[in-house]
């Protein structure tokens, strides 16, 4: 896999994924609210991690410098 996300982008994505986490800790709603942001803040810090976004791969995008 080759990186596809670049710097500024992966910060985006854990600014993102901790304020969902957050909107869910303030909620205290378990529904499939709940699984929702857990499912959507897990792929956002698993992508900002590891550089790699495969939905970028499908729509040609890449945030990345080393393209």
């Amino acid at each position: 896999m080759e990186q596809n996300v670049g710097v500024l982008d992966r910060i985006s994505r854990i600014v993102v994924a901790i304020a969902l986490l957050f909107v869910l800790l303030k909620s205290g709603k378990a529904a499939l609210f709940t699984a929702t942001v857990l499912v959507a803040s897990g792929a956002l810090l698993s992508s900002a991690a590891s550089g790699y976004c495969p939905l970028y791969i499908h729509l040609g995008i890449s945030t990345s410098d080393k393209t």
